[in-house]
């Protein structure tokens, strides 16, 4: 047995020392994909975190590697992760030629995955991965596209697409293409038919920005093309806030704000629009979190409005809760920063997806009532409830035992770093004698440390990770009797998603 599949076997506590249960190896890699972003946390630093993943993948590869498989499309495609999924590929392209074949372009789906995924091989040891890497490597080439070309072909840290097409050597797919790859590789080429690479080029020389402004509106450039190539003013900014997509528009609220682009009425009016234009929010599926950071940094009220609006339209399609919710909102100081922001947005989402049928509650070493509105945006709401105190998850439950509220369904918001009081099974049982022994419970878990307050023997304890919009479809679900978020991934069928991406690729 490996040292890294031994970790999986010992005893646990958290980082308080609280005692902590197991879970099956498939429940804790599915929680330290959707979770793991190696950033900031209270209890444990980046390179704790990068020790403990890489654990975690080599386990996982010796334990299950199908369910490992299915794991990391699941969070690269439902959880809208990158590092950590394109880490999992790595290991799995050495263990597993036959799986990563499957599965490697619904991981790496644009050129930075494929950066990615060639430095994490080169950081292993293992150079550029073999005859098995290249063949794929080599067909993801093949879509490459002059945007590709001028958005991520540029020379900077890791490999671009240069790199990759001489690590790989694709065979273009015609003439233009055969003329992108010669242009990628630095060497000579025709840029007849390559409209856009000759815009580029025509910028690069431009001394004047009306020329600059008429370039990236007919190249259609993308803002990382433009600002690699000339110093962005004013003029060019406001060139580029017209044709940037929805994602790269709230990235950069603030450098518009800052350039004063949202003193002109026009301006102002089109980045509200396009915030709050519902269908291109559904397709985008930027997460709420980007949200609440955008509102946090600008000050503009009419764009604080339509952020707030934004984060509202990104729930409204999402489905409802049945029955009767209590919703427990862990604000101790440890979910301090993105915990707490994610954690509030979400929190008040579900209330107002229950419709007045839950209870909402907010804990550190106290309970708190925050009296929340059904009316008042998320995004407002969210940005009064601060961090403070301890953590005791089981004081919510108890509070709702007193109040002798009967709910179907607890849903408690936390990072788990239980430090003072009663333990949350210990309470949860307890509210399962005396109130509703059928009450389902969801624990909504943000963070990346491993132990779980809830023995995985109770089939009525659901754990859900992470933030995506996979998560409020996923609890509606289980309310209604669905079964574990690794069950769920379990059932995928890598065979029919690889027959799938090879339809969409040809058709």
């Amino acid at each position: 047995m490996s040292r890294a599949v031994q970790r999986f076997t010992e005893s646990l506590f958290n980082a308080e020392g609280y005692r902590a249960h197991n879970r099956s190896f498939e429940e804790e890699y599915v929680q330290m994909l959707l979770t793991n972003t190696l950033g900031n946390t209270f209890y444990a630093d980046a390179h704790d975190l990068l020790a403990q993943a890489a654990d975690t993948h080599e386990a996982m590869v010796e334990l299950n590697p199908e369910f490992m498989a299915k794991a990391l499309v699941f969070a690269r495609t439902k959880g809208f992760m990158r590092l950590q999924p394109i880490y999992g590929l790595a290991v799995l392209s050495k263990a597993r030629p036959d799986l990563f074949r499957k599965v490697f372009l619904h991981l790496v789906l644009i050129p930075p995955d494929l950066s990615d995924f060639l430095t994490i091989l080169r950081g292993m040891g293992r150079g550029q991965g073999g005859r098995a890497v290249k063949r794929q490597i080599a067909a993801f080439l093949q879509k490459t596209s002059e945007y590709w070309a001028i958005k991520y072909g540029g020379h900077g840290r890791g490999y671009n697409l240069g790199d990759a097409i001489a690590t790989a050597h694709p065979i273009p797919t015609d003439e233009r293409q055969q003329a992108l790859f010669r242009y990628l590789r630095g060497h000579e080429t025709t840029l007849e038919g390559l409209p856009q690479i000759q815009a580029v080029e025509q910028l690069k020389k431009a001394s004047k920005d009306k020329t600059r402004i008429r370039l990236i509106r007919e190249g259609k450039l993308p803002y990382e093309t433009v600002t690699g190539a000339v110093t962005a003013n004013k003029k060019i900014w406001e060139a580029l806030l017209y044709q940037m997509p929805i994602f790269a528009l709230l990235r950069h609220l603030n450098t518009f704000e800052r350039e004063g682009l949202f003193e002109h009425p026009q301006h102002l009016r089109y980045a509200v629009e396009r915030l709050n234009d519902a269908a291109a929010l559904r397709k985008s599926k930027i997460l709420p979190l980007r949200f609440a950071t955008a509102y946090g940094q600008v000050k503009h009220p009419v764009i604080k409005e339509a952020l707030a609006e934004a984060v509202d339209l990104t729930f409204a399609s999402l489905p409802d809760l049945p029955g009767r919710t209590a919703i427990l909102l862990d604000i101790s100081g440890s979910m301090e920063g993105d915990y707490l922001r994610t954690g509030s947005v979400f929190a008040l989402a579900l209330y107002k997806k229950t419709g007045g049928r839950s209870i909402f509650l907010t804990f550190d070493h106290e309970v708190h009532d925050p009296q929340p509105s059904r009316n008042a945006s998320i995004m407002g709401q969210a940005s009064r409830i601060k961090a403070r105190g301890g953590t005791d998850t089981g004081l919510p439950v108890r509070r709702l035992n007193e109040l002798r509220e009967n709910v179907d369904q607890i849903i408690i918001v936390t990072d788990e770093q239980q430090n003072e009081g009663s333990p949350f099974y210990t309470e949860l049982q307890r509210y399962r004698s005396k109130i509703n022994r059928d009450a389902k419970a969801f624990i909504v878990d943000l963070s990346p440390y491993r132990g779980a307050m809830v023995p995985k023997e109770d089939l009525n304890t659901h754990y859900v990770y992470g933030w995506s919009d996979q998560v409020l479809p996923y609890i509606s679900a289980a309310a209604r009797g669905f079964d574990s978020m690794s069950a769920h991934v379990a059932r995928m069928d890598l065979d029919r998603l690889a027959d799938e991406k090879e339809g969409n690729e040809t058709s």
